[in-house]
């Protein structure tokens, strides 16, 4: 059952339903018996398996009669001016953004867990998703990526509410969370926050509401439950060993031995992301028998680390990476895995990212043999120069710099079996990939 503010609407409109959040929010009102709507810019996978559910999504130009929705919901994308937006206004509608949808359906369910960080969410998230699948809970699942098995949006019951909480625009601040984890703190979104130190206080309130906290040892921002290699961590891991890349570890809780993890994900970032789901399971009772079996279930998710095929014979690994710590991470393990050359097809998301964080891109991205940066991804923002793509190319002297598709081909017209063709990014490079391989240019 929807709360009071959701449960007297019956038909929502989505401005950007195509998003991965969004799409998951548009299902969960489907399911709950909702009419929903909506448009994107472009065609997706998401706007395709929306339309097979029922959902009337429109392409490009406005064209819906918005007067007949009671609710319309948008995605931070979404300019103020957007036409769809200033309609809206004009009919007296209910305007509410992601976020703010989040929330109110985040209100049906007796326990909220959310999980916070820089990088890991969407991972951690589905980590903790299949752990209480194994364990038989009652819980919905709403995930910021697709996860292998169950996409974007798991339901089932609504005792939990497991859920990313994203800290653009400062959103993770609408949630109310009962268990809230913070992943791990490091500067981004910076054009959102006046400083740094505004960003640790927002962690800091985002956490503040909440009976469970949950944070990585020795970054922690508050008094709670920690996780780490420290053992003195309350959640740690030893005894760390890998087979092609995967790993495995023996979780303490305390000085207390668990048992043993095999994660079947490539990583050893992930060992992290899996202590963070343990201790989100044992704060709710949840035996370790499950907890293990949950993790080993756990395939992965859609754009992190995922082979996609090959090209010439060279594997070619697709990754999400989109922050200086995640494409070292990223990079770390790519190097693990191949036998002969590593080529990295780099592009930046968003200009002011690049720029807030230039030196730190320079210094991970500096010393890698092989490296193309592909024209930016803008998403939201308006071109800057001093965060471009090109401008950081030309920081690096050996990368180089790449407008369209032949520039990547060039790059990668030496690839061979053995070697490794990585592309990071949180943009369109990953539908570039994908065609490489297919050949579809």
């Amino acid at each position: 059952m929807l709360n009071k503010i959701l449960d007297g609407f019956y038909s929502f409109y989505f401005i950007g339903i195509g998003g991965v959040s969004m799409s998951s929010l548009a299902k969960y009102l489907l399911n709950s018996g909702k009419t929903v709507s909506g448009s994107d810019v472009s065609e997706s996978a998401a706007v395709a398996e929306l339309r097979s559910s029922g959902v009337k999504v429109e392409i490009g130009e406005y064209k819906e009669n918005i007067s007949n929705y009671d609710v319309i919901v948008y995605t931070d994308a979404v300019h103020d001016n957007d036409t769809q937006l200033q309609k809206a206004r004009s009919f007296g509608k209910k305007i509410m953004s992601r976020g703010q949808l989040l929330y109110e359906i985040s209100k049906n369910f007796k326990t909220v867990i959310a999980i916070s960080g820089c990088h890991g969410k969407t991972t951690c998230t589905s980590m903790i998703a299949h752990i209480f699948k194994a364990a038989d809970r009652d819980f919905c699942a709403h995930i910021g990526g697709n996860d292998l098995t169950f996409s974007n949006l798991y339901f089932g019951g609504d005792d939990y509410f497991i859920t990313e909480a994203c800290e653009y625009k400062k959103n993770f601040l609408l949630l109310k969370p009962d268990v809230a984890v913070v992943l791990n703190y490091r500067p981004d979104h910076l054009e959102c926050y006046e400083s740094e130190d505004e960003l640790k206080k927002c962690y800091l309130d985002f956490a503040s509401c909440a009976s469970v906290k949950i944070g990585l040892y020795r970054d922690i921002l508050f008094d709670g439950l920690t996780f780490g290699y420290d053992k003195n961590a309350d959640y740690s891991a030893h005894l760390i060993s890998a087979t092609d890349g995967k790993y495995s570890f023996t979780v303490f809780e305390g000085e207390y031995e668990l048992g043993r993890v095999t994660l079947n994900v490539y990583g050893k970032h992930n060992i992290l992301n899996a202590l963070a789901a343990v201790a989100v399971a044992r704060s709710m009772s949840i035996p370790f028998r499950h907890i293990e079996r949950g993790l080993s279930q756990f395939k992965g998710v859609k754009r992190r680390f995922e082979r996609l095929g090959d090209i010439n014979g060279a594997e070619v690994i697709a990754d999400y990476a989109h922050h200086p710590d995640e494409i070292l991470a990223s990079i770390r393990t790519a190097k693990r895995l191949t036998e002969g050359r590593l080529y990295i097809v780099f592009q930046p998301h968003t200009y002011s990212r690049t720029k807030l964080l230039f030196k730190q891109f320079v210094r991970v991205l500096a010393a890698q043999r092989d490296l193309l940066i592909y024209r930016t991804y803008a998403a939201r923002e308006y071109y800057d120069d001093a965060g471009s793509a090109l401008t950081l190319s030309q920081k690096i002297k050996k990368s180089r710099y790449g407008e369209d598709v032949r520039d990547i081909l060039s790059f990668i017209s030496d690839a061979r079996k053995g070697d490794i063709i990585l592309f990071l990014g949180a943009g369109d490079i990953y539908d570039i990939a994908e065609k490489l391989v297919k050949n579809q240019y």
